[in-house]
């Protein structure tokens, strides 16, 4: 065998494991990959009906064909085939539900699709980010000229456009990279909204701190807005003062009755 095919079947043998392990999550209702203060954005919604009727067909078809065919042989390999199929579809449900996309405290964008796909975008690289609804054609997982698809269900929800290209691993295990990446999350408006909040907060306290530098100055209005009388001002300038003008001053008078 190939170092090529080795490589592949190392690629393949990694995606069972991990789908085995997401069926273990998925029946501890534990998801992977999200730390504390992460944003999760589920994507499941599209693909859940399907997946569950794929999996319903293969259980009756696996019924079907042990009661018409007589021969055991072929009738164990037709179990283990349709077994094995049932058993993929939940872990690729599975998969995707512990699994979800991440949006991190820095703002860092994790885009996955169950244990076929990790995406790692990290915060500087993020641009823009919008809701887009799109129908892209072809595979679920799709690299054309620059441009990262990963639908569910036929379609997008979500555009995040890129500062500058992001390499990533395809399923295979051939290396990418993406400009742009678009993808879908049953909440758009909730991933959009997470992938902006780190930017806004920083943007936040840069307007809150004050410059390095300047001191505080007197208001315009107020009691406070100038120092009390009587107060003495220093500065290392000379300051010229002027006295305040004096009253007159007045002879005490004392009535001693004579005219």
């Amino acid at each position: 065998m190939t170092r090529d095919g080795v490589r592949l079947l190392r690629r393949l043998t990694g995606h069972e494991l991990r789908g085995f392990r997401s069926l273990a999550l998925w029946v501890a209702r534990r998801r992977h990959g999200v730390g504390g203060g992460g944003h999760a954005a589920a994507y499941t919604g599209p693909q859940t009906a399907t997946l569950f009727a794929f999996t319903f067909l293969s259980v009756v078809e696996a019924v079907v064909l042990a009661l018409v065919v007589p021969w055991p042989l072929v009738h164990a390999a037709l179990l283990f085939v349709h077994g094995y199929a049932v058993v993929q579809c939940l872990a690729l449900h599975a998969a995707c539900v512990t699994r979800p996309h991440v949006v991190a405290p820095d703002g860092s964008l994790r885009v996955r699709y169950g244990h076929l796909l990790d995406v790692r975008v990290p915060a500087s690289a993020i641009a823009h980010a919008r809701v887009d609804r799109r129908f892209p054609e072809g595979r679920a997982i799709r690299t054309d000229d620059g441009t990262l698809d990963v639908a569910v269900g036929s379609q997008t929800t979500v555009t995040v456009e890129l500062a500058h290209p992001v390499d990533f691993v395809r399923p295979l295990g051939r290396r990418a990279s993406a400009r742009v990446v678009r993808l879908h999350a049953d909440d758009p408006q909730g991933l959009v909204a997470a992938l902006r909040r780190p930017r806004a907060e920083s943007r936040a306290r840069e307007t809150d701190t004050p410059a390095r530098g300047t001191s505080p100055s007197y208001r315009a209005a107020g009691p406070s807005s100038a120092p009390p009388s009587g107060s003495c001002v220093t500065s290392s300038s000379p300051v010229t003062t002027t006295p305040f003008p004096q009253p007159p001053r007045r002879r005490a008078h004392f009535d001693d009755g004579r005219p």
